[in-house]
């Protein structure tokens, strides 16, 4: 079969599949931080023909570098040692000349990159104006346990108001590790740091992290378990809690502790993306699982297991949808005898979702039943939370698949990784109850 034939079918689903992002984080503000050790593996162009597309797509942006190898690099062509404590470089006369070096060549080279318009490239037609300044103020770190550190400093106070008038008018903010004080002295700061101030300043819509690391594992001890998709930020602060001072990137805590602290300043999501992936911001942004791991703000909108006290607001809940078929009927009994294996998301003491997790663990699934979000918030991806959230509840369990059925909604769980069965393949035990007459489609989804 010819690619003429074949492409339609494969991009034009695709693409629809996406526009709904699209739509959602058009206007919305983004603080994207890059490790050096990106630009050092030359994934910088492919990185920045990914974010002409965001722009395009009306994404404000703010870009945030590192240098933590370019300036070891130029330490190295000097002989001289590249020092830290604490996880924090110890910044010296030669190391601020090597910092200020590095960190000219690199604006040099993500302007440039930001500058191409070849034709037959992502950055055909291409217009993206980048923008520097002074737009941090910082302050000595000082000395901490005996320590000196010198030139290095903290973030004192981002310019967040200049910082939005810039990407109001469509230009791309670029950031370094650097900041200046009063007196105008110069200090380096660190790339984690620089770009969660900026985010909490500007009030971000994301922080996203290109790291040399995937993700949080779901165990953090065995970097051969899985990446956890999603970390609820009450989980994420109890795990940085539990963890040792970070002092190298590859410490679970190192990028997760600044997550945790976006989250707590009022950035809903933030993540810690690999770059060895190419396309991972493109993955972590429009598609449904992502690539890395994202801490979530809720805040104020609490996604939970279910307690006795939430029964009244589940059948509240899914009684109009019981009452015209869409459900099947769940007696007050019923729920309080199964409430524990519910999910529900409740804002201001009102539940808005809610979803059952019943496990068939002979048979090495489990049944998703009840999935239900209330008329006045559809369309705003809380089922989506409420399925990842029951996915991570299924894993838990180790059962290897999750199982649906239904009468009228089969078409949102095809689109989200679920496929049609016979309903002779449903658990002998969950098989003896299924209504012959309700005819309800019976759909399953593997978990990874």
């Amino acid at each position: 079969m010819s690619l003429d034939l074949v492409f339609p079918h494969t991009f034009v689903p695709w693409f629809r599949a996406v526009a709904p992002h699209i739509h959602a984080y058009h206007g919305k503000t983004f603080v994207v931080a890059i490790a050096g050790e990106m630009i050092a593996a030359g994934k910088l162009n492919a990185l920045v023909q990914d974010l002409a597309i965001l722009h395009a797509m009306g994404m404000k942006l703010v870009l945030v570098h590192g240098f933590r190898p370019q300036v070891n690099d130029q330490l190295k062509a000097k002989n001289h040692p590249a020092r830290y404590s604490h996880g924090i470089r110890i910044t010296d006369e030669v190391a601020l000349d090597c910092a200020q070096e590095a960190a000219g060549q690199l604006r040099f080279e993500i302007e440039a990159a930001f500058s191409q318009g070849l034709p037959n490239t992502p950055m055909a037609n291409a217009t993206v104006r980048v923008v520097s300044g002074n737009f941090l103020t910082a302050r000595p770190v000082g000395i901490v346990d005996g320590v000196d550190f010198m030139h290095s400093g903290v973030v004192r106070k981002v310019d967040g108001v200049a910082i939005r008038r810039a990407i109001d008018i469509g230009a791309v903010v670029l950031l370094s590790p650097f900041g200046f004080s009063p007196t105008g002295e110069a200090f380096n700061l660190t790339m984690e740091e620089v770009a969660t101030s900026t985010a909490v300043a500007l009030q971000a819509d994301k922080l996203l992290f290109l790291t040399e690391v995937p993700g949080v594992h779901e165990d953090p001890a065995d970097p051969e378990t899985p990446i956890d998709t999603e970390l609820a930020l009450a989980d994420a602060e109890r795990l940085v809690a539990s963890l040792p001072a970070p002092l190298t990137p590859f410490d679970t805590a190192f990028y997760l502790q600044h997550c945790v602290k976006a989250c707590q300043g009022g950035v809903e999501r933030s993540h810690i993306l690999p770059f060895s992936v190419d396309g991972a911001l493109l993955m972590e942004v429009f598609t449904h699982d992502g690539i890395g791991t994202m801490v979530v703000d809720e805040k104020l909108e609490s996604l939970r297991e279910a307690t006795s006290d939430d029964v009244g607001g589940i059948l509240q809940l899914i009684e109009p949808f019981e009452r015209d078929g869409t459900l099947v009927k769940r007696s007050r009994t019923e729920i309080e005898r199964d409430v524990a294996t519910y999910t529900v998301i409740e804002h201001d003491g009102i539940i808005f979702g809610c979803a059952a997790l019943y496990p068939y663990p002979e048979a090495g699934t489990a049944e998703l039943a009840a999935l239900t979000v209330s008329p006045q918030v559809q369309g705003q991806g809380d089922g989506d939370r409420i399925l990842k959230r029951i996915e991570h509840r299924a894993k838990a369990l180790g059962v290897k698949s999750i199982f649906v059925l239904t009468t009228r909604t089969m078409h949102w769980f095809i689109k989200r990784g679920f496929e049609q069965v016979d309903p002779e393949w449903l658990p002998e035990a969950r098989k003896k109850k299924y209504n012959w007459d309700r005819r309800s489609q019976v759909l399953v989804k593997k978990l990874p």
